[in-house]
């Protein structure tokens, strides 16, 4: 296609894309985690310059409504990327991965935008998984929520002089994941800004040691998870910033159970060791803790965000 030229109206593709929960403890900036919960769309090309967004769910009233809304910029980005003019869109999005909490809801958002654009080129320009993660990561800012949204399981995310990289793992069946979500939210950037810029030697070869055992916990013992979440590199320093979600780690791990921060917070993730494990953790939770917090017992998601035509009937 002449990159004069806008794609014909009334493609519509349909994308869905996991929750996703970064860091794992010692892991910063390099693990994550696809969860089960899902953001869908349905994504039509319009004649160019129009533009129609209909939200249900998370963020519905707080959400853009026009061209700055996150999905149709990375959609923007991605055919400017490849050279081509945007058509018009209409967006419908049912989000149910909460904003603000910790779980990448914005690098959710940037991985359906370009999953959209995928589906809408395909037969034109094919984005394949480098370039989608490449993308991504330029857009997010870092890869570790990014690669799981795109790939699903647990992913190790790195960059070198070719851009992001990304290894994905199986995750052993008996890890079972249990996010509690509050009420409040918190600022990744604000999150971010409370770390120092250098850290004592024994805190980085600590937390080495627990980022090596965690993959052996979650791939092969999950007996392991609570000394293998372990960390000294950033969820101390961000405490003073979520004061709740410290008390709830540090009371959970105290009862045996391997919490951490989720992404920059304020949702707590538990890495249990089976469902009756998790179960415990949930019922410790709602006897024992007086700030609400929800429960919400889910699955690693192993797919990780797909796109397909839109079939009548169908979402």
């Amino acid at each position: 296609m002449n990159a004069a030229l806008t794609p014909e109206p009334g493609r519509r593709v349909v994308v869905r894309v996991p929750a996703t929960s970064a860091n794992l403890g010692p892991g910063f900036d390099t693990l994550g985690l696809a969860l089960s919960v899902y953001d869908e769309l349905v994504v039509t090309s319009l004649p160019e310059g129009e533009l129609d967004i209909v939200l249900t769910g998370q963020g519905m009233d707080d959400v853009p409504r026009d061209a700055s809304h996150l999905v149709v910029r990375t959609i923007a980005y991605a055919y400017e990327a490849v050279g081509r003019r945007m058509p018009g869109l209409r967006l419908e999005a049912s989000n149910v991965i909460p904003h603000g909490r910790g779980m990448g809801s914005s690098g959710a958002a940037v991985v359906a935008g370009l999953l959209a654009a995928k589906g809408l080129l395909e037969g034109d320009v094919e984005l394949g998984d480098d370039t989608l993660l490449r993308l991504a990561t330029e857009l997010e800012g870092h890869p570790d929520n990014v690669a799981p949204a795109l790939f699903g399981g647990l992913t190790i995310a790195w960059v070198d002089e070719a851009g992001p990289q990304h290894k994905k793992l199986l995750v052993h069946r008996g890890v079972a994941p249990l996010v509690f979500v509050p009420e409040f939210t918190m600022s990744t950037s604000v999150a971010r800004s409370l770390q120092p810029l250098h850290v004592p030697r024994e805190d980085a070869v600590f937390n080495v040691s627990r980022s090596a055992l965690l993959i052996a916990a979650l791939t092969q013992s999950p007996e392991l998870l609570l000394a293998a979440t372990e960390d000294k590199l950033h969820q101390n320093y961000r405490a003073q910033a979520m004061p709740e979600t410290d008390r709830l780690v540090q009371a959970l791990r105290a009862q045996g159970f391997a919490a951490v921060v989720s992404g920059a917070g304020p949702s707590v993730l538990v890495l249990a060791d089976g469902p009756g494990q998790r179960l415990r953790a949930a019922e410790y939770v709602a006897t024992s803790i007086d700030t609400p917090w929800e429960a919400l017992m889910l699955a690693v998601d192993f797919k990780g965000g797909t796109v397909r035509e839109y079939a009548e009937g169908s979402t």
